[in-house]
């Protein structure tokens, strides 16, 4: 079987006003971490060696000209625009937005032609990266309508793992949103990647009902009795090992998720609330269904923080190294299958 222990990894820089840099600075300061991989980021160097010397950090840098050529023992910086961004910590400017987006567009494109083996994506600014060029609420969108396949939020852990059937949604909305196809669609898809993304081979799904105490048998709400419950049932006929639909607040309150290889929920903060407040520096956005793999923390732009020093880059890290073990992963199974990405 081919080797594949180093990866290159494409990085976009997220909000340049953000703790995207410094974030990346300091997951690739440590020297061990160039033995699994060759990082190429897609932004500007200076900004990179000036925010080095602010933070009194030692990365390796190298300014990159040609894609084809990275240095396999630094933090690779692809020149993506033509001046070094003014950089305002901690401020929403459509400026840094449109920074952020070349950043993401550079880098998704080097993903597409092979130049970069996975992509992990530093956090952008939902209201700033909106232009005439750019109307997606987040990465998922953005990379749903650029790579092939149908884009699945997956929030992982190596003991957690939640879906969502909608992510960026207003809530108002969501019960208008819930089809049996989407769901079924989604159920197929956490499926999916949990045998081909984590060698899972019979995956245990738990689906989380739409309304609290899942209706109360009609009391709060009809859908999880006419939707959710008949759904289920005829996939588990089926032989898919999709078990609920269950109550959130107790679902993760008696740690019952611990007994399921994922679980799926209906609505962004159902399913985000609880994964961020199990594993919040450790979890990892992964966007699963796509025949790419992209990564990101579990965190947003930090602007609070931004230029303080104090960011803390483990749930960036971890993004790069679950970006790495899904795309061996993946390139395991299809030299074991012999079939195609998917």
């Amino acid at each position: 079987m081919r080797q594949l222990s180093k990866i290159k990894i494409g990085i976009s820089v997220g909000d340049p006003n953000g703790i995207g840099i410094e974030i990346i600075l300091k997951t690739f300061q440590d020297k061990r971490i160039y033995d699994f991989f060759t990082p190429i980021v897609f932004a500007h160097p200076q900004n990179f060696y000036d925010e080095r010397k602010n933070l009194g950090l030692s990365t390796p840098l190298f300014s990159l000209k040609d894609l084809k050529k990275p240095n396999k023992g630094q933090l690779n910086v692809v020149q993506t625009w033509e001046n070094p961004y003014p950089i305002s910590y901690g401020t929403v400017q459509p400026d840094a937005g449109a920074h952020a987006v070349r950043s993401l567009k550079a880098a998704t494109n080097a993903l597409k032609k092979g130049a970069v083996d996975a992509l992990v994506t530093a956090p952008i600014h939902k209201k700033s990266i909106q232009s005439d060029d750019f109307r997606f609420p987040g990465h998922t969108d953005f990379l749903n309508e650029e790579l092939e396949g149908e884009s699945l939020m997956f929030m992982i852990t190596d003991s957690l793992k939640v879906a969502l059937v909608s992510d960026h949604i207003p809530l108002g909305q969501i019960t208008k949103h819930l089809t049996p196809s989407l769901i079924q669609k989604k159920i197929e898809l956490v499926i999916q990647s949990l045998k081909y993304d984590f060698g899972i081979v019979r995956p245990k799904i738990a689906v989380l009902g739409i309304n609290p105490h899942t209706g109360d048998h009609g009391v709060i709400g009809e859908e999880d009795d006419t939707l959710l419950r008949p759904l289920l049932k005829k996939q588990f006929d089926q032989g898919i090992l999709v078990f609920g639909p269950f109550a959130a607040d107790g679902f993760f309150g008696n740690q019952s998720f611990q007994k399921y290889d994922a679980v799926l929920a209906m609505y962004h903060d159902q399913g985000l609330i609880p994964f961020k407040t199990l594993s919040f520096g450790e979890g990892v956005n992964f966007t699963a269904g796509l025949n790419q793999v992209r990564t990101s923390p579990d965190h947003g732009t930090g602007f609070d923080i931004a230029g303080k020093g104090i960011a803390n880059h483990s749930s960036f890290s971890e993004a790069v190294f679950k970006a790495r073990s899904i795309f061996l992963k993946r390139s395991e199974y299809n030299e074991l299958t012999m079939k195609p990405k998917i």
